[in-house]
């Protein structure tokens, strides 16, 4: 951010550019005054540079990481690469279980795409080993996990300054259905509760923007107090802090580092145009990054497609980067073929925005998948496929009678018909 307030174009702007069909130079004053950013921590010198925000063709989000009931680092290896190989243009090592350290290395050695994660977690996960209890955190402890994540070349990091401890204290006299949902937001409450101390991310935010310029990460303010479900959606703790990370993201500007903004989980559908662009308003259109929004509570097992609805809902009104959900979400730990189901439907709503915010840039496949369709050319539809696997696989479950239909229509094939007949009635067909 820097160098593009220097007027200076880097060598990442221009990496970012040609993959975008963008001039570097509108990437560049898109990137001074904020509405852009580019993930890649300078330390991380063979990772692909990636550009969120205005512009910019929607990203996404997969999460991986251990947990305590099932801690195998190298299935969360293995989920890193087929997020990676799906279309994920990010990942975020969520891991709290473990030799923390060595997994959140091996995921950065592994991905060639930038790498997000959650400081706040292993400083609690550290503090509770050695001293039983997240409320026993110091201040040293969150700033030194942010230090080591920064120095492995972390590109961006979730961190919750928007939960003070004015918004915290409120909690208890008026109660949400679901209450408070962010992990890392409730560490941050239940230590501002015992402690009746703010919240250190937020009284050292100055601090915390020397350090992002120092290691070169890119912050991503937190939505520590995201409704839960969609009866806490717009409420007064999700708006009150969202105010908070205005006023944040502009000193992060003013600093010269890079932020983004961190948005709801559960929504209605009719209230989500309305929370992207307030964000948009109120944070003077930083780059807008949601998980989900999940616009229903009954669909588990499926909250990948219902994420994945809200997600592009979001994107259309403005919404820039999109967090995967996966069919465990809710449930428990994803398998790897759920990281690839979520990344996948994702990655479908990611591409449905584009079509219609980037117009004929984001439409080339979906016209030569078309054009395919059109010539019943089956190796050219696997080819534009966003899955080809899974394609070939069902087109191959039952053999079609008739020659180049598909098993579904077979002779009635309505491609097929219509062109025997144009052909026999000696009519062209373009």
């Amino acid at each position: 951010m820097g160098a593009a307030k220097e007027g200076r174009v880097t060598e990442e702007m221009i990496i970012v550019a040609r993959e975008e069909d963008e001039s570097p130079e509108k990437l560049r004053q898109r990137i001074a005054s904020g509405v852009a950013i580019i993930a890649r921590n300078n330390r991380r010198e063979n990772v692909q540079p990636i550009g969120i925000g205005e512009g910019l063709r929607t990203k996404v989000n997969a999460n991986v990481g251990t947990s305590i009931d099932l801690c195998d680092v190298n299935l969360e290896i293995e989920k890193t690469r087929i997020a990676v190989k799906y279309g994920a243009d990010t990942v975020m090592d969520l891991s709290t279980a473990g030799d923390i350290d060595s997994v959140r290395q091996r995921i950065l050695k592994e991905a060639n795409v930038p790498v997000g994660t959650v400081p706040i977690y292993q400083a609690a996960v550290e503090v509770i080993s050695k001293k039983g209890s997240i409320i026993s955190m110091t201040e040293d402890d969150v700033f030194n996990a942010i230090e080591k994540h920064a120095k492995d070349g972390v590109d961006f990091m979730t961190l919750h300054c928007g939960v003070t401890r004015e918004t915290v204290k409120k909690l208890g006299k008026h109660p949400r259905l679901t209450g408070i949902v962010s992990r890392g937001g409730t560490f941050l409450a239940a230590w501002i509760l015992h402690n009746d101390r703010e919240n250190p991310l937020y009284s050292n935010f100055d601090y915390l923007l020397e350090m992002a310029a120092q290691y070169d990460f890119a912050l991503s303010l937190g939505d520590g107090l995201r409704p839960g479900c969609i009866f806490d959606a717009s409420d007064w703790f999700q708006i009150r802090e969202l105010l908070t990370i205005g006023e944040l993201v502009e000193r992060a500007r003013a600093a010269g580092v890079q932020a983004m903004v961190e948005g709801p989980g559960h929504m209605p559908l009719d209230q989500i145009d309305a929370n992207v662009r307030l964000e948009k308003a109120v944070c003077k259109g930083a780059p807008f990054y949601v998980l989900g929004p999940v616009v229903t509570e009954i669909a588990p097992g499926y909250d990948h497609i219902v994420g994945a609805i809200g997600g592009a809902v979001a994107g259309l009104a403005g919404a820039d980067f999109l967090c995967y959900l996966t069919p465990s979400e809710h449930l428990g730990l994803p398998s790897i073929e759920d990281v690839k189901e979520g990344v996948i439907v994702t990655r479908i709503a990611a591409h449905a925005v584009d079509i219609v915010k980037l117009g004929g840039k984001a439409r080339v496949r979906d016209l030569e998948m078309a054009k395919a369709r059109s010539q019943l050319d089956w190796e050219k539809q696997f080819k534009n496929a966003i899955d080809p696997e899974k394609a070939v696989t069902i087109h191959a479950r039952v053999k079609p009678k008739s020659s180049g239909a598909c098993s579904m229509c077979s002779d009635f094939c309505a491609i097929k018909i219509l062109r025997e007949a144009l052909e026999t009635s000696g009519e062209c067909l373009k």
